[in-house]
């Protein structure tokens, strides 16, 4: 906010706002899209020092669950992020019915939340390191980008989770990036008070 307010020359308050309104417009643009053929999916746990000292699902982090289409190759891959209070499998349903295209076979670690999925094949099993290679290096640039962007701990995480997605889903765009946020935020839904 504070380049972006320099650049356009135009106060803090207003450039934030204008950053929330296009992270906004690449939720809708992605919300498109629903994933499908191969999707690994997740877990994870992102913010600062946690305050218990535990790690993993029993962390007072931040919950995320990630979901990662790939084609068998591995060409072409598409992300979503979605900030959840628990990791039940009924938050997981949720996750799944709305960003999952029906029939989808999903790679996960075998979680027992994720065993209950319905309307999705599910691959789940103990992975080994490096399974799921795709989506933990996903994971793991998320952490960076967080760290990067709000420095720990971040409010309104999941509009961050969404700018990263539509980064991420068009890395290969080059530079057409600019062009496809610009379609984006023309064609969203957003009211501006």
């Amino acid at each position: 906010a504070v380049q972006l307010s320099r650049t356009l020359d135009i106060c803090y308050e207003s450039a934030w706002y204008l950053l929330h309104r296009i992270r906004r417009a690449m939720s809708q643009r992605d919300e498109k899209y629903a994933l499908s053929g191969i999707v690994e999916m997740d877990d994870g746990y992102v913010g600062g020092a946690t305050r218990n000292g535990k790690r993993g699902r029993g962390t007072d982090k931040a919950k995320i669950v990630v979901a990662l289409s790939k084609t068998e190759n591995e060409a072409a891959l598409f992300t979503r992020m979605r900030v959840v209070d628990d990791v039940t499998g009924g938050t997981l349903q949720q996750v799944v019915n709305k960003a999952v295209a029906p029939g989808t076979k999903i790679k996960c670690d075998g979680y027992k939340s994720y065993r209950s999925l319905s309307g999705v094949t599910l691959d789940a099993k103990k992975y080994e390191p490096g399974d799921l290679h795709w989506l933990h290096k996903a994971i793991s640039n998320l952490k960076a980008f967080l760290l990067g962007t709000c420095h720990g701990r971040c409010r309104q995480l999941q509009m961050y989770l969404d700018e990263f997605c539509f980064r991420f889903n068009r890395r290969k765009t080059g530079n057409q990036i600019f062009s496809r946020l610009a379609r984006a935020v023309a064609t969203s839904c957003i009211r501006l008070r």
